[in-house]
């Protein structure tokens, strides 16, 4: 195993509950030797005080010798691992079937080939009701190689059976195979550019899905296959902003779980990805009701699994709550109940509670930072923004980070911060200036803010109308839907048209929405 990083070292010891140190402690008490007596001391001293400098650790622990030291973490880390496999077993059917298909080999390395055939056979059903193609095929391996060996009076029968199987199997796995590379080229995609901007960027995606579709047809795949199906397409029809499309396959992905409820508890978090997808596209439809029916599906998600037996389960369910209460109280204009969220996100993004990447953090940023905009809380606004536009090039979501700077010179507009506005107005424009293809939305917002500082009241009034007529116009348009998703910006322009809050404005429209649906 190769040395870890005791930054590695720290994070793990970090992720343990207090359940999971005590069988860890436990595991190793039964079999205590000397060598394992300093890799436990080394785990006691990184749990309490979480140092990771040499120099401390050999001072507080003086058995370990300098040269020790690397393997001594090594072996630490091997045994955290041993230790999380056997208390997590039980909660994972995959790490079950694995543990089962080595005490066959164990069976086989002793030339008990009949055990070994018949431990294969049992956890072979397993591995295909709970469609692990993978693990099924590599069982499938085995067999036919113990068969080579042991010879019994049904060997042809046998061989014509695992040969048609394995066959079946290989097809079945490059099947979905095909489509989950597919899924996951269009998913770069979408984080490398977001929406599609213009018919170009439109045509772009549309040949780089066809060109990589596979042939297969849905009813052919397997349960993995269709789920991925619907993952790919999905992927097409929200980059491209065709929401009605993207509704369709994030249903028939959350449907497939639903229809088969096992395949919820074996494999929870494609489940949680599906439903958030499908969360996520009836907020951009702004499909109210629709989208607090499938809110209780989320809500009621621990109910069908205990999420505290998986931190990977936690953290994804976490990150799609908080995502969706935001969500949530921007379909409703509820904007002063949403600032209660915001201290236990910030609490969880700090502390690295999830370990949620780069890309969701800076997402999470831009979510509060639009919260705080609807409070009229500037300065936090600024904060959050600045969180975002200080990051030493990223190389994902352009567009969240066009529209942080947008954003940021309206609120520091909001402040009548004069002189720092028209620098700042500066640096946006450089910034702006690489990126291709801008939004005419984008370019409307930023000559107001060019033209605005140190306008009399009366002409500002006049240049808010003017800009407002042009991006209710604007709205209409197929690729220019895609900014008042990131920014409400024609209902900010409304306040002060009509001296009214954010949050009066936003929840009429929610009001009126309801109305019109209802008739």
């Amino acid at each position: 195993m190769p040395k870890q990083k005791t930054d590695d070292l720290i994070q793990l010891i970090r992720s343990l509950t207090k359940a999971e140190k005590r069988h860890f402690r436990l595991l190793v008490l039964r079999h205590q030797s000397s060598e394992e007596s300093l890799f436990l001391q080394l785990f006691d001293l990184l749990d309490k005080q979480k140092v990771n400098e040499e120099e401390v650790i050999l001072k507080k622990l003086p058995n370990i010798k300098k040269q020790q030291l690397p393997n001594v973490k090594a072996h630490l880390y091997r045994q955290l691992l041993t230790s999380l496999r056997l208390l997590n077993k039980n909660h994972n059917e995959d790490i079950q079937i694995r543990e089962t298909i080595d005490y066959a080999r164990v069976l086989y390395n002793k030339g008990l080939y009949r055990q070994s055939l018949d431990m294969l056979a049992k956890v072979k059903d397993r591995a295909l009701q709970g469609n692990f193609s993978s693990q099924a095929l590599e069982i499938v391996e085995f067999e036919k190689l113990i068969e080579g060996q042991y010879i019994t009076r049904s060997i042809e029968g046998r061989a014509e059976a695992l040969t048609s199987q394995s066959v079946r199997l290989i097809g079945t796995i490059q099947h979905t195979n095909e489509y989950s590379n597919l899924s996951l080229q269009m998913y770069a995609l979408y984080l490398k550019t977001g929406f599609v901007r213009n018919q170009k960027d439109y045509y772009f995606v549309r040949e780089f899905f066809q060109i990589r579709l596979p042939e297969t047809d849905f009813a052919d795949l397997n349960f993995w296959g269709k789920v991925y199906y619907c993952q790919a397409y999905l992927w097409k029809y929200h980059i491209c902003q065709e929401f009605a499309p993207c509704y369709r396959y994030a249903q028939k992905w959350v449907d497939l779980f639903l229809a088969q409820p096992a395949m919820i508890a074996l494999h929870p978090p494609l489940y949680l990805k599906g439903l958030h997808n499908l969360l996520n596209t009836l907020s951009n439809s702004m499909h109210y009701e629709r989208f607090m029916e499938s809110m209780e599906l989320l809500d009621r998600f621990p109910e069908m699994f205990d999420i505290g037996q998986d931190k990977n389960i936690e953290g994804l369910f976490n990150l799609y709550k908080f995502i969706h209460q935001i969500n949530r109280h921007y379909l409703e204009g509820s904007f002063r109940e949403s600032l209660e969220i915001i201290p236990n996100l910030v609490h969880c993004i700090e502390n690295e509670d999830f370990n949620w990447d780069n890309h969701r953090v800076m997402v999470f940023y831009y979510r509060i930072a639009c919260l705080y905009f609807a409070n009229e809380d500037y300065d936090n606004t600024i904060r959050y923004l600045n969180r975002i536009i200080q990051q030493k090039n990223p190389d994902y979501r352009e567009d969240i980070q066009c529209f942080a700077r947008i954003l940021s010179l309206i609120a520091h507009f909001e402040l009548g911060n004069v002189q720092l506005l028209e620098y700042q107005i500066k640096s946006v424009y450089r910034f702006l200036l690489q990126m291709e293809d801008l939004h005419e939305v984008q370019q409307e917002i930023f000559r107001f803010l060019r033209r605005t500082p140190g306008m009399r009241r009366a002409v500002l009034l006049d240049e808010f109308r003017r800009l407002h007529g042009k991006l209710v116009h604007l709205a209409q348009a197929p690729f220019e839907r895609r900014p008042f998703m990131y920014l409400d910006i024609i209902s900010w322009l409304e306040t002060k048209l009509e001296h009214r809050s954010i949050q009066d404005i936003v929840r009429d429209k929610h009001l009126q929405r309801k109305v019109k649906s209802e008739k």
